[in-house]
């Protein structure tokens, strides 16, 4: 219910606005990628929607990546509580399994003193 509703209010008035940006603008325009060559440099003819829909393809993914990279102390700080867990769990079974088996009781020796 809560996902019809998400996709209804938030989704479906992007995609029409997508479209309509589209649509309004099929036209090419020249992207020069390199400004200091003038006019006769890198450029690359498309139409505006398709520029747009790349630079923000580009900007997300670019934006997931630093996300990633400055996550990695977390990460790396949760891959060692996870290891330290796991030890700590195999030392409890460890002393639960040796308090389980019988004790062995110590030999009683008898000391006489020499005198």
């Amino acid at each position: 219910m809560l996902r019809r509703l998400l996709l209804i209010l938030i989704v479906l008035p992007i995609s029409v606005g997508l479209v309509m940006l589209a649509v309004a603008n099929r036209h090419p325009v020249s992207l020069v990628i390199d400004p200091l060559t003038g006019p006769g440099g890198w450029a690359i003819e498309a139409p505006l929607f398709l520029i747009v829909f790349a630079a923000m393809i580009i900007g997300v993914v670019l934006g997931g990546v630093a996300a990633w990279l400055s996550q990695g102390r977390h990460r790396r700080a949760a891959r060692s509580s996870a290891r330290e867990a796991r030890s700590a769990h195999a030392e409890v079974e460890a002393l639960r399994a040796a308090s389980r088996e019988p004790a062995a009781r110590p030999v009683l020796t008898h000391r006489r003193d020499a005198a």
